[in-house]
């Protein structure tokens, strides 16, 4: 570790990265688990509204603030028929779920997906089947959310009770077809044209729908990042993003490591950016195709391959239920900072999942806890506005195993010219050194500091339970003076500070 123990951020409203896409702050459910079952749709809970959603569960995604919400898969969407999640409940089927090894009863589908996003004022994202659907069962399912009256799938929405269009405007081609553990697998060449041919018939019904390439499951695929450039390549001209999926983990219980993975997740970034530039050139497109990080979370603690990802042909078990701790809490803080650095490139971004199932909201039949994860995004998510700032930050250094020198503190900031409001998040690495930190604002500084949230603890390891659910929370603290543009706080080990300013 450095032996000079300071630092200094510096923030310019001039320099400005990108618009922060308010899509960065949107969530994922999957019919995985109590996801869906127990999670969001609960008729036996005495929370339960009319329709059998959790109001206890709605309030937080409230909260929250989702932007959009991508369903229903994930993995499960590769096996899936839409067809079986809508019309009278008690005519549609039951199935076993493939990817899972559950019980699908499919009393939740598209319809009752709809409304449980206008209960939560959220954009439904939905994903179609490339698995074992077909390019025509993608454009039906077009059609019946989002055509007027007057033809089959149309129609046959109005015969469900909804006469009006759903007009849904997100859209996913498929999920994780590079994996050869998705139903339906397809190499890049074979996916690419698919996706192609998906996309023109998806289209056709609805021009104005924007549409989601599958890009690579993570960054270990043998095949990355070479699929990303053929399945671009194909169909460039037919999407609007393509998809980047990455789940955190720190099996070694190499804490310096695992409080660094910020350098992993950009690197993930960088290299899709460069595919995404090449692809373009190489077309000779003058269309632009964005990221969209719509999976991405800490899973490690609560999976064992070949074990928690059977379901034993179960309703709604409990699959993957992580229990998040405070330096899980840091690593999705500082992933959310790289969001706001790469603003330029990354505009959707999908935490997985919303409920439960590697979720940072837990529910039993009666109560519900937040983990220590929810509380960066939701800061994030409401604080967060406006245009992302390219900040300079000086900062002493630690040795880590994985990534050899870091700095010890993680920077972003937000700037809202039209409300003159700012956000500075900041985590400190240190697991065990305060770390002063001098905030200099080079072209105009704040009247003074509205607020200032912050989340820390001694311990890595500790968690929120139901019995103690305030062990990781954010407090307020007491904003520092602003003087001569300039402000010292004192940044506790392991934290996670934001600091609110009016210009």
């Amino acid at each position: 570790m450095s032996s000079t123990l300071n630092a200094e951020i510096y923030l310019d409203t001039n320099r400005l990265i990108s618009p922060i896409s308010p899509m960065l702050f949107s969530g994922f459910i999957e019919h995985m688990g109590r996801a869906v079952y127990e999670g969001i749709y609960d008729p036996a809970s005495p929370h339960a509204d009319p329709n059998g959603l959790r109001t206890d569960v709605l309030a937080l995604l409230r909260e929250v603030n989702y932007r959009a919400i991508r369903y229903p898969g994930g993995n499960f969407l590769s096996g899936y028929r839409w067809l079986d999640g809508v019309g009278p409940r008690d005519q549609r089927p039951r199935r076993r779920d493939l990817a899972w090894q559950t019980l699908e009863t499919n009393q939740f589908g598209t319809n009752e997906f709809i409304e449980f996003c206008r209960a939560v004022n959220t954009e439904p994202m939905l994903a179609v089947n490339m698995g074992t659907g077909t390019i025509q069962e993608a454009a039906n399912l077009v059609e019946y959310c989002n055509a007027p009256t007057g033809t089959q799938y149309a129609d046959l929405r109005a015969s469900h009770g909804y006469a009006e269009p759903h007009n849904v405007k997100y859209w996913c081609v498929g999920n994780e077809m590079d994996g050869p553990w998705q139903i339906g697998h397809l190499e890049a060449p074979e996916y690419g044209a698919k996706a192609r041919e998906a996309a023109k018939m998806m289209r056709w019904h609805d021009p104005s729908i924007k549409l989601v390439l599958c890009g690579s499951s993570n960054t270990v695929m043998p095949t990355y990042p070479e699929w990303d450039r053929v399945a671009l390549e194909l169909a460039w001209d037919q999407v609007d993003y393509h998809s980047m999926h990455y789940y955190a983990a720190n099996r070694e219980n190499d804490t310096a490591s695992y409080l660094a993975l910020a350098a992993e997740f950009e690197s993930f970034v960088d290299t899709l950016t460069g595919v995404l530039r090449y692809v373009k050139a190489k077309n000779r497109s003058r269309h632009d195709v964005y990221l969209s990080w719509d999976e991405w979370n800490v899973w490690y603690k609560a999976t064992t391959p070949g074990v928690d990802f059977q379901g034993g042909w179960k309703e709604a078990p409990h699959l993957s239920e992580e229990v998040y701790n405070l330096e899980d809490a840091l690593v999705v803080a500082q992933w959310m900072n790289v969001f706001l650095r790469r603003a330029d490139v990354l505009k959707i971004a999908c935490v997985a999942q919303a409920v439960n199932t590697i979720s940072p909201i837990h529910t039993t039949r009666d109560a519900v806890l937040k983990h220590t994860t929810y509380y960066p995004i939701m800061l994030f998510s409401r604080l967060a506005n406006g245009a992302a700032l390219d900040v300079a930050v000086k900062s002493p250094h630690y040795q880590t195993q994985k990534f050899g020198d870091m700095p010890l503190l993680d920077v972003s900031a937000s700037y809202d010219e039209a409300s003159g409001a700012s956000a500075v998040f900041i985590v400190n690495r240190s697991q065990s050194e305060s770390l002063p930190v001098t905030l200099r604002w080079q072209d105009r500084a704040p009247q003074q500091i509205s607020a200032v949230h912050q989340m820390s603890g001694s311990d890595p390891k500790a968690f929120n339970s139901l019995e103690n659910p305030g062990v990781i929370v954010p407090k307020s603290i007491t904003p520092p003076v602003v003087q001569d543009g300039r402000a010292e706080m004192l940044l506790p080990p392991l934290s996670f500070t934001v600091i609110e300013t009016c210009l």
